[in-house]
Order: C-alpha cells, then structure tokens, then sequence
C-alpha cells in the first residue's frame, strides 16, 4: 500500500485574524461537504500515548519521525467514529483511519481488545499491538469547532479550528459524560494542508501580516491539563 504524506502548515490566529481569513476562505474556496448546514463539524478525539508521554515528547522535541493514535467522534454521532493514526515524517504528514462502532470504541478504553486481534483492518490489529506493547492508554479528550474547505487544484485543505476544549476520558466518554473545559490559549487555528504544492491563490488568502505558520499542537496544549 502506497502512503501519501502530504504538507501541513499551521497558523495560530486570534480572534481579528480569524475573522479575516474566514471571510477570504468562504469567498473563495469551497465547503467540505461532509460539513453541516453552517458549514462546520464538531470533532472529540480521545488521544492515546505511553505511560511515558512518548508521543507529546516526540511532538515538543520536534523528533523527525513520530506518530500517535486518537479516536475521533464527529457531532456526538456514534455511528461516525473512527480509530486515526498520525505519521509525521521530517514535517510531511499523513492518516490512517478505520472505523469503529460505539461499542468497539468503548471497549478499547475499558481494556477489551481481544476483539481486535483478527480484526479485518490491519489498522486496527496494529493497534492492537501497540496497546499491548507499547502500553498505549487513553490520556486526554479533546474537543472544537471545525470549519473546513476544500481546493481542487493541489488537493488543499483548508481548516479553521475554535473553542478548543480538554478533559478526562471518564465514563461513557462518547456522550456529554466526557465533560471537557476551554483552554486559555491560541483559541484560534488555521491548518492548511496539500499535495506537491499550494496555489497562488491559497497562499494569497491565507497570508496575514501578523501570522506566521508555527509548530502547534492541541494535544499538546490540552494535556497541560491533564
């Protein structure tokens, strides 16, 4: 199987910026069709990392090569969940994902992988392993308002991420039981990302005089709170 690593630039904007480059974006780009009528999606990931933090080390010490798993829900829809694994290569990135029920889900967080083992996706069955060798458990939710558009030519995406929250994987954490709180900071992201390059035009619309792509992390950010 052929991996695509694509460019990912991020832009941590305040609340002026964020205004700005959305009114360019809605103008311009069109909206991810996978969006609700307002154009937006609710995302909760539950990310996963080792009793030692090997991933948030990995990602605050900018190693080359890095990856973490993370469970995602989209508009509190338990029939939309998928299992994601993030590759980072010397700043190229890439996904896999495979979808899970309601009920797989749960049961990785309460310890019932047996079921993973044969599992048909090989995603999945990596996973299984990780869990088990590298001890992989549950760390932190995460939870924001998405945003997306999408670019043809370049196969750009373009997404405007706020009201980042974090809290505990505690109980059924698919419904309202995962109780998430803001954090205080970079309320704002823009991410961008795309193939072999981005057009003229995108690199027009997202350019503020004020904002320059920076490393960010919401992981990383929502685990300084546990």
């Amino acid at each position: 199987m052929t991996v695509q690593f694509r460019h990912e630039l991020k832009y941590p904007l305040n609340y002026a910026d964020y205004l700005t480059v959305r009114q360019r974006l809605r103008a311009v780009l069109h909206k991810d069709p996978n969006a609700d009528k307002n154009g937006e999606y609710k995302i909760r990931s539950l990310y996963f990392d080792t009793p030692e933090d090997k991933a948030l080390l990995d990602k605050l010490n900018g190693t080359a090569i890095r990856e973490k798993f993370r469970i995602r829900l989209y508009n509190n829809d338990s029939s939309h969940i998928k299992l994601e694994k993030k590759t980072k290569v010397n700043g190229l990135g890439n996904k896999q994902s495979a979808k899970l029920t309601a009920e797989q889900a749960l049961a990785v967080t309460a310890g019932e992988w047996d079921w993973m083992i044969n599992h048909e996706n090989e995603l999945v069955r990596e996973f299984y392993v990780k869990l088990k060798c590298q001890r992989l458990e549950p760390k932190v939710l995460v939870d924001y308002i998405r945003e997306p558009f999408v670019f043809d030519a370049g196969n750009v995406r373009v997404t405007l991420d706020r009201e980042i929250r974090t809290g505990n994987a505690r109980g059924n954490w698919l419904t309202d039981e995962g109780i998430t709180l803001p954090t205080s900071e970079n309320a704002y992201l823009m991410e961008v990302k795309y193939d072999n390059f981005l057009p003229a035009l995108i690199k027009d619309i997202i350019q503020l005089d004020s904002r320059r792509a920076a490393a960010f992390s919401k992981y990383a950010i929502c685990r300084k709170y546990g």
